[in-house]
């Protein structure tokens, strides 16, 4: 299952800053349906993405009936993204 889609950056405070970009909503559907045979645990789906030259694995969390992608510093840094900085993400579902 793959996906190509366009979000905005956003920002989670907590004790550290957390970035992540929103899968949009009919991506987010898609993924639902797969989610019971995708996720190990909480929810979460595994994922491979790719934001330009990075690429990287990590999981989607579940919120609010949708997912968001966390982006470490390593995946940021390279590419100078901040809050509210639109991104395309490649994304691909790890089963």
């Amino acid at each position: 299952m793959e996906f190509t889609f366009t979000g905005q950056v956003i920002e989670w405070r907590g004790p550290p800053p957390y970035y992540f970009v929103p899968v949009p909503d009919a991506e987010s559907a898609d993924i639902r349906d797969v989610a019971a045979i995708a996720t190990y645990g909480w929810g979460v789906i595994p994922v491979r993405s790719r934001i330009g030259e990075v690429v990287f694995e990590t999981s989607l969390f579940p919120k609010d009936g949708a997912y968001l992608l966390p982006l470490k510093n390593a995946v940021r840094e390279p590419h100078g993204l901040s809050a509210g900085d639109n991104v395309t993400v490649e994304l691909t579902v790890r089963f």
